[in-house]
């Protein structure tokens, strides 16, 4: 206490500095691009937003800034799930069709057709094929995808029917 009553500028200080620390702590949360689908998509997009699990692979669900019903997440680093993108352009290359892309192949889990694509960051990414909407999933380098397909498999069956996207 007698810190303070030799220094009076100690207390102004200090309350300083707890605020300035307070307020520019690192925001760590997740972005992601909010995919823009025409509103048939969009539907089911909602829909499968709605019925999306509270935990994948273990991990609670913190969705990705900014906030839609279009992205979703899992964990930090995060599993991103974006609905309504565009199809990926490998979706249509007769080298991973014929297995010849060391890079992507398609694969099914679940029940859910999935183009798997490993990326130069190590990430990999999982696009939906056979159904009205594009859903794709990223999950960051390092982790098992296995659990994450298998835990969003039931939602997607539930919510974007079988068939061929725009």
């Amino acid at each position: 206490m007698d810190f303070f009553r030799r220094r009076p500028f100690a207390l102004p200080v200090l309350a300083l500095l707890i605020v300035v620390t307070g307020c520019s702590s690192a925001d760590d949360s997740a972005s992601a691009a909010v995919p823009e689908p025409d509103a048939k998509t969009t539907k089911l997009c909602r829909k499968l937003d709605a019925a999306l699990p509270a935990k994948v692979d273990g991990l609670g669900r913190e969705d990705p800034e900014p906030r839609s019903a279009l992205t979703a997440g899992w964990g930090s680093p995060a599993i991103i799930l974006r609905c309504g993108v565009v199809r990926p352009p490998k979706m249509t290359d007769p080298k991973v069709a014929t297995g010849a892309d060391p890079d992507a192949v398609g694969g099914e889990v679940n029940g859910v057709g999935w183009l798997m694509e490993k990326r130069d960051d190590g990430s990999s990414r999982f696009t939906t094929s056979s159904r009205l909407a594009y859903v794709e999933v990223t999950v960051p380098a390092g982790r098992d995808t296995s659990g994450v397909l298998v835990d969003l498999a039931a939602a997607i069956k539930k919510t974007v029917p079988e068939g061929i996207a725009n």
